[in-house]
């Protein structure tokens, strides 16, 4: 699944190329693209035809355009999913195989497609936060801000990271303490503070907790710099292309492969129907588990 960096870049895309365009008409090719709209397609489409498109914003690993013209008030919202891309496309293009949702602009210029071959992803248009700025959605008002907002508090999450009866790993991936954290970033966070997945974040000392913040931000800025992490053709930008940052990593993805800072190989855990990658000996397995 797409994570903070990846999601990024596509928001990055989106001020590019829809910021000040107006909605001339939508196409939903498939309802699941826009099942959170709780009133069907026809609504979502009603509700954007005649909007004026304002710049993209992102909270972890969600989307928004703010509206403005007729939609004024409301954003629509994008999630990814596992497989969701928002491409920006020549009319004359043929039509992608997993075409979901079309928007077509006044100017006759590009247009904007949702694609998702596993229908996981999805878009809506909601309402926005009363006197918010950015047109946050109501619905995802609740999650955190992510390291790479300059309104992210680093004192707060530290404390409430070293406050939390759970594994430090769990709480990376806790939506509501700090976003756009996935499993890989994750992994590649823990790996360069050299913590164990399974530590108990109260065992953390404050400077610990801090440099792990410091790492979540410094992989996903690095990440961020070459596009994301691409590991097949799902992921992509608004132009179609694919970010390289696979390459770099030092954890995810390396079972077997020899730990870049002390050559011990690299182990895969099994982890929440997931997949934990760590150095057994640079991430030593802690001594005391938390129960809860």
């Amino acid at each position: 699944m797409p994570e903070l960096p990846e999601v990024e870049v596509v928001r990055r895309g989106l001020a590019n190329w829809v910021a000040g365009r107006t909605v001339a008409g939508v196409d939903v090719l498939h309802p699941r693209a826009v099942r959170r709209q709780s009133a069907g397609a026809a609504d979502f489409a009603a509700r954007l035809t005649g909007t004026t498109f304002g710049a993209a914003q992102r909270r972890g690993k969600y989307l928004w355009v703010p509206l403005a013209g007729r939609g004024q008030g409301f954003s629509m919202i994008g999630h990814l999913g596992m497989s969701g891309q928002l491409l920006v496309q020549d009319p004359a293009v043929p039509d992608e195989k997993h075409l979901r949702v079309r928007l077509r602009f006044t100017d006759g210029g590009r247009e904007l497609r949702f694609v998702d071959q596993r229908t996981f992803g999805g878009l809506a248009v909601e309402e926005a936060e009363d006197g918010d700025p950015e047109g946050t959605p109501v619905s995802i008002a609740h999650i955190a801000r992510d390291p790479l907002d300059a309104r992210f508090d680093d004192a707060v999450f530290v404390a409430a990271l070293r406050a939390r009866r759970t594994t430090v790993k769990r709480a990376l991936l806790d939506q509501t303490l700090i976003s756009g954290v996935g499993n890989i970033y994750a992994d590649e966070a823990l790996w360069r503070s050299r913590l164990h997945y399974d530590r108990p974040s109260a065992t953390l000392t404050r400077p610990q907790a801090a440099l792990l913040l410091a790492n979540a931000r410094e992989v996903m800025t690095a990440a961020l710099a070459v596009g994301g992490t691409s590991f097949d053709s799902l992921y992509v930008n608004v132009n179609g292309e694919s970010g390289y940052f696979s390459r770099d990593l030092d954890a995810y993805g390396r079972e077997d492969e020899p730990c870049r800072r002390c050559g011990t190989a690299i182990r895969r855990a099994a982890w929440m129907n997931r997949s934990s990658y760590f150095c057994p000996r640079c991430q030593r397995v802690p001594r005391v588990r938390d129960g809860g």
